[in-house]
């Protein structure tokens, strides 16, 4: 038997329970992982309350883990026991201490990257991949607005931003994440409790506007992000964490003829091609020091409400990671 978090319906924390679960044997192409460390993502919260639908109740959540292959079941032929592995693009159902995963969502884990580390980097390093080298591939000398730049993906993004020439503006909500996001590589940190952030911007960019605005944000952020925009500007809407984005009149774009873009890691990420690309790219940065990886609080398993009440409530500087 293992531990496992169910989610008994849409809804706060306190929908989770922890319940004793048998442990699934790997069936064709799958390995048996036992899980060392589960990351903690938004995306998690977005499955909790529904706003992402889940198939059924009740459910276990989580699609980002780093453990050690047990065993493996027939055709599997990459992988073997004892290999760690770290996934982050399978359905929910890492919020568990064992789990039987198909070998195409899976990437070998490089020697000098910690367990705790793989699991706290792939969905947030493999989403600043592809937002800077995918989504809109940011070039030397372009202004690139970073929003939450204090958090799990935004300290990433402004890295990587950084180390490709951009020149980077990162917004906090207050002055202990400003210093994480001037750390993390931004030249510039706005503060959007104490000023309007886009007329900030416009300041710094001597009225030109930013090329890039990657909004994980959303309805405090997205119409200060379209005026942040230089003309022909991208935003670049990848999350929510502050509620869901209102309506708003489309004809803004054609202000400045902007582009705007809801991209997803599971498109981006949807092959074992695309899939072992990113990966070997993010672990290269990681390894090179190009990328830090900061896990800011681990959480037993048993304390996934308290884990989720201080990512929704912003109190996390970096990643996070529960220990099963």
């Amino acid at each position: 038997m293992q531990k496992a978090v169910l989610v008994t319906r849409p809804g706060g924390p306190e929908v989770f329970e922890v319940k004793d679960l048998p442990i699934i044997k790997p069936k064709l192409g799958e390995v048996l992982i036992r899980h060392t460390a589960i990351g903690l993502n938004f995306l998690d919260i977005y499955h909790r309350t529904g706003l992402y639908p889940l198939p059924a109740f009740p459910a276990i959540i989580g699609v980002e883990a780093c453990g050690v292959v047990e065993e493996i079941g027939k055709s599997v032929t990459v992988l073997k026991p004892g290999d760690r592995v770290a996934y982050c693009t399978t359905p929910p159902g890492a919020y568990c201490q064992w789990r039987a995963v198909n070998q195409d969502y899976l990437v070998k884990v490089p020697k000098g990257i910690s367990d705790q580390h793989a699991a706290a980097c792939m969905v947030k390093g493999l989403t600043a991949y592809y937002l800077l080298h995918k989504t809109c591939k940011v070039k030397r000398g372009d202004f690139i607005l970073v929003h939450a730049a204090a958090g799990g993906v935004g300290q990433l993004v402004c890295q990587w931003g950084k180390h490709l020439g951009a020149k980077v503006i990162g917004t906090v909500g207050s002055e202990e994440k400003a210093k994480a996001a001037m750390q993390a590589g931004c030249q510039h940190v706005v503060n959007y409790r104490q000023e309007n952030f886009a007329k900030k911007i416009m300041e710094i960019t001597g009225g030109k506007g930013v090329k890039t605005a990657y909004d994980s944000v959303g309805k405090d952020t997205i119409i200060g992000s379209l005026e942040s925009l230089a003309d022909f500007g991208m935003l670049v809407s990848f999350g929510q964490s502050s509620g869901k984005i209102p309506d708003f009149d489309i004809s803004l774009l054609a202000r400045k003829s902007l582009f705007m873009t809801r991209p997803s890691i599971f498109t981006y990420m949807k092959s074992w091609a695309q899939l072992e690309e990113g990966a070997e790219a993010l672990f290269s940065a990681i390894t090179k020091r190009i990328l830090k990886i900061s896990v800011a609080k681990t959480y037993p398993l048993k304390d996934v409400a308290t884990a989720h009440r201080d990512l929704e409530g912003r109190k996390i500087i970096g990643s996070a990671v529960l220990i099963p």
